[in-house]
């Protein structure tokens, strides 16, 4: 006999993302939306959950999450990548707070379980392995602590994600999945050991079902494919674009489409007019570095031996933006790595390189190998744009090797550079596309906010100046230029908020020094006044600290948090101290 499954409440909780290049945090505004993209792997599981359980998402990054939707809850699930570690360690307080048991997943938790505390349960690796067997036993009334399987499912055989639990007004896009996997071996990358190295794909026509999913909700706009190399299995991914080129066609085109691929799709010029027939308009490309004895050295094998930028050319021309991934850090880097770096992106015609300083993340190839050379300092933050401590110890000495990688955010997004390669871009791009943004009413509020505060701002010049040059160049792609403006606008934001962030991280360190070498001087001139003088200077100094720590936006200050506390207790304990100190009998 079949056992009844009890109806539960059952809470699954999104942690917030930090403010990072990748959020879109100030451009979002100017579309009138919250976030750029939703928890699909969430989705994704309240799918395999029973129907009986009456399941609320609720997303961090466009909603609040309160004690009374925790204590609503029966339980709750929670998913998280490492760069969401502070908002996901406090929703887990919460949850005690309320005595609701935490369900955790993802990928923080499955490269990382063993370090987090008050979980009551952890499902690892992929959800429909290890989930099903938790969800068997927790019915039972026997839960165990961990489940994890490194089976690689089937994801033919999956659900469509429930994007019913969705507000889908809120977001810039959508997200679905074609594969999980990669075929190449990259020493840095966690992926192909989170999915394995041979691609498991859906079927073309259940990839078609979940867009009609996503095309009931009356969505329309940017879908993100979030296969970390949709390129992986070429044959079985000309198949899709085909049906995709076939589906937009009968439905006059309501999507346009993103994802990631590896750049020997550039070398097959059906994959690329596939993409361009099926409307895809932007691929982010792992280029990591210019160098080709590091891509050797790191095992990006199929960067090697071609030539990059006519592959980028290659796709710009079908009508493909490419975004490009760059990393400094590595081992083998050359002196003259910034150089490279930022010459390459310039000629490339890459107006959003997102480059970072090298992670060592847990369970990757390089981690194990940074192990074994004791080169490890401590746990990844996921963060490698805005953390500017680095986990590991490079070969290149620390402070070259940072100043070097501000340098290259600070050239790369300076606005006369920003926009030459944003012109670059629109030049490549064919004259007659075969989809053409469309133009919505949160387009024409973006043209307007975007004229009344790029005009007026500090680089109107290089601004107005990109504009004038793309009108005059083609009309069509005006659009286009357009969302190249907004994106700007963040990305110069963001990037000063990572350069203010730092120096404010060496204002606290200097300000300790600074303390420790003022209260020496204090006791030399010994007085009976001295313990209020030690005091009234502690607090200044912490008063300083604390104004400019609250000049930043909330996820700056999540990202500074843990620094500023340390500040604050070392004042507090030199304090202490030099007030031991003058206790003690002289002598």
């Amino acid at each position: 006999m079949e056992r009844q499954i009890m109806p539960r409440n059952v809470l699954m909780v999104y942690p917030e993302i930090p403010s990072t290049y990748w959020s879109f945090k100030y451009a979002l505004p100017f579309i009138g939306k919250k976030a750029s993209l939703p928890p699909l792997g969430l989705l994704t599981v309240a799918a395999l959950l029973p129907e009986t359980y009456h399941l609320k998402l609720i997303d961090m990054n466009v909603s609040t999450l309160t004690k009374a939707d925790i204590e609503a809850s029966d339980i709750v699930f929670l998913s998280a990548m490492i760069v969401q570690k502070h908002s996901f360690e406090q929703v887990i307080k919460l949850c005690k707070e309320c005595n609701v048991p935490v369900v955790a997943g993802g990928p923080y938790p499955s490269s990382c379980y063993e370090k987090i505390q008050d979980v009551n349960y952890f499902i690892l690796n992929e959800a429909e392995v290890t989930l099903p067997k938790f969800l068997d036993d927790y019915e039972r009334g026997c839960p165990q602590k961990i489940y994890m399987d490194d089976k690689k499912p089937d994801i033919a055989q999956i659900p469509p994600p429930r994007f019913d639990l969705l507000d889908v007004n809120v977001y810039s896009s959508l997200s679905l999945q074609f594969s999980r996997g990669c075929p190449f071996n990259c020493e840095f990358c966690d992926i192909i050991e989170m999915f394995g190295r041979n691609p498991r794909t859906k079927l073309p026509e259940q990839f078609i079902s979940e867009m009609e999913c996503v095309y009931k909700t009356g969505y329309s706009g940017a879908l993100f494919i979030v296969d970390d190399n949709f390129f992986g299995n070429q044959q079985k991914a000309k198949n899709l674009l085909a049906k995709i080129a076939e589906w937009q066609k009968t439905h006059n085109y309501p999507f346009t489409f993103f994802t990631e691929a590896s750049i020997n799709c550039a070398s097959d010029t059906e994959f690329m007019s596939l993409m361009t027939e099926a409307g895809f308009d932007m691929v982010f490309i792992g280029i990591e570095t210019p160098h080709s004895e590091t891509l050797e050295k790191i095992a990006k094998k199929q960067n090697l031996k071609r030539d990059i930028y006519s592959d980028i050319e290659k796709l710009q021309r079908h009508g493909i933006e490419v975004t490009g991934g760059f990393i400094v850090g590595f081992d083998t880097d050359p002196e003259n790595i910034f150089d490279l770096q930022i010459d390459f992106i310039q000629k490339a015609g890459i107006p959003m390189a997102m480059v970072g300083l090298l992670n060592a993340i847990p369970k990757t190839q390089l981690y194990r190998r940074l192990q074994k050379e004791n080169r490890i300092i401590n746990d990844s933050s996921g963060n490698n744009t805005h953390d500017l401590k680095l986990n590991f110890v490079p070969c290149m000495p620390t402070k070259i090797l940072l100043d070097g990688y501000k340098r290259v955010i600070s050239e790369i997004y300076t606005p006369k550079k920003y926009f030459e390669r944003c012109f670059t871009l629109l030049k490549r791009l064919p004259s007659q596309k075969k989809v053409y943004r469309s133009i919505k009413l949160s387009d024409i509020r973006a043209l307007f906010l975007s004229l009344w505060k790029q005009t007026f701002s500090s680089y109107s010049f290089y601004y107005l100046q990109f504009l004038w040059r793309a009108l005059r160049y083609n009309p069509k792609l005006f659009p286009e230029a357009m969302a190249m403006s907004v994106k700007g606008y963040h990305l110069f934001k963001i990037t000063k908020e990572i350069l203010r962030a730092d120096e404010f991280s060496e204002l606290l360190d200097t300000s300790l020094q600074s303390f420790q070498t003022e209260l020496g001087e204090i006791l030399e001139k010994w007085n009976g006044r001295i313990a209020k003088e030690i005091e009234k200077y502690g607090t200044q100094i912490k008063i300083k600290a604390e104004k400019k720590y609250h000049c930043f936006n909330h996820g700056m200050q999540n990202y500074l948090s843990e620094a500023y506390s340390e500040f604050a207790t070392s004042c507090e304990s030199i304090m202490g101290q030099w007030k031991q100190k003058l206790q003690q009998p002289k002598q």
